[in-house]
């Protein structure tokens, strides 16, 4: 009867023992998963868009769309920033060439609301032509 609990208590001291190794291996190889709203410079250049409606389309068509009115009178639509600077309706973005693109990012309606103000209800998608060291809101 010793010799069986002896065993099992060996067996378990290795198992532990492989599931702490195992534990601290994996905890320096964590990989960040990729953002949804979020195009980076590599995901645009895998494929070839000319202007950044073109990647936005093939992409992440759903970004384009309103999600329900918010307003009979006065509904919202999906706003376009390029560097800080609104330029209007989903539509100019097909004035953005796509080779001076350094990141595309979505904001849904509740983050954008809250960043540039309440109409912006649809969310916005901002253009970011800058290097990653300006002060933008980085991916």
């Amino acid at each position: 009867m010793r010799t069986i609990y002896g065993r099992l208590a060996v067996c378990l001291a290795l198992s532990s023992s492989c599931l702490v190794a195992a534990c601290q291996r994996g905890g320096t190889e964590r990989v960040r998963p990729a953002d949804r709203n979020v195009l980076t410079q590599a995901q645009l250049a895998d494929h070839r868009f000319t202007t950044a409606y073109d990647a936005v389309e093939a992409l992440r068509s759903n970004w384009l769309n309103t999600r329900g009115s918010d307003s009979f009178q006065t509904p919202s639509y999906v706003r376009v920033y390029l560097d800080n600077v609104s330029l209007g309706g989903k539509e100019t973005l097909r004035t953005i060439a796509i080779g001076s693109i350094n990141y595309i990012k979505y904001f849904d309606g509740i983050s954008a609301t809250s960043r540039w103000g309440l109409d912006h209800g649809a969310g916005v998608i901002y253009v970011s032509t800058r290097p990653a060291g300006a002060a933008d809101p980085q991916p």
